[in-house]
C-alpha cells in the first residue's frame, strides 16, 4: 500500500472521462438506507487527494444522504485494449459553498455539464479520499490516507 496521491495520469483520465465516453458513477447510501449509484458528468480531480463534482441539482437526492452519511465510492472504467484501467475511488463528501470552490469547480466541468446549468445554481462537492485502487497503466495498485 502507498501513501494516497493522484497521479497526474489518474487525475487526466478522471478530468476527460466524459469527454471520452466513460462516464463516472458515483454510489452512496440514501437516507432510507438504500443504495444508489448514479453517473456524474463533473467529476474532477481537485488536488492530488481530492476529487470534485458539480452538483447542479442542490435539492438531489445526492446531497441529501451525503449531509447524514458522507461516505461515496466512485468508479471510473476504461476496458479499450490500450488502456485496461478500472480505478475505485472511496471517500467521504462534503460540500463547499466558498466561492473559490465553487467558480474552480463548474469552470472546470466539461462544457456540457455547465450548459446544463448557466446559472450556476448548483453546488461545489469535494471528496476527501481515503483510498484510491484498481488497475492503472497495466499495474495493480492501491492508494491509502
Amino acid at each position: 500500500m502507498a501513501e494516497l496521491k493522484l497521479s497526474e495520469l489518474v487525475k487526466q483520465a478522471v478530468n476527460t472521462a466524459l469527454a471520452r465516453g466513460k462516464p463516472i458513477s458515483v454510489a452512496y447510501v440514501d437516507a432510507g438506507n438504500r443504495p444508489q449509484i448514479s453517473f456524474r458528468g463533473s467529476v474532477q480531480a481537485y488536488s492530488d487527494t481530492q476529487l470534485a463534482i458539480w452538483v447542479r441539482n442542490p435539492a438531489g437526492g445526492m446531497l441529501k444522504a451525503i449531509e447524514s452519511n458522507p461516505y461515496v465510492s466512485l468508479l471510473y472504467a476504461d476496458l479499450s485494449p490500450e488502456s485496461k484501467a478500472f480505478v475505485t475511488f472511496k471517500g467521504r463528501g462534503r460540500v463547499d459553498a466558498s466561492d473559490a470552490a465553487r467558480r474552480a469547480i463548474y469552470d472546470n466541468s466539461i462544457e456540457l455539464e455547465r450548459n446544463l446549468d448557466k446559472d450556476r445554481k448548483g453546488v461545489a462537492l469535494i471528496i476527501d479520499l481515503d483510498s484510491v485502487s484498481g488497475l492503472f497503466g497495466g499495474q495493480m495498485f492501491l492508494l491509502a490516507a
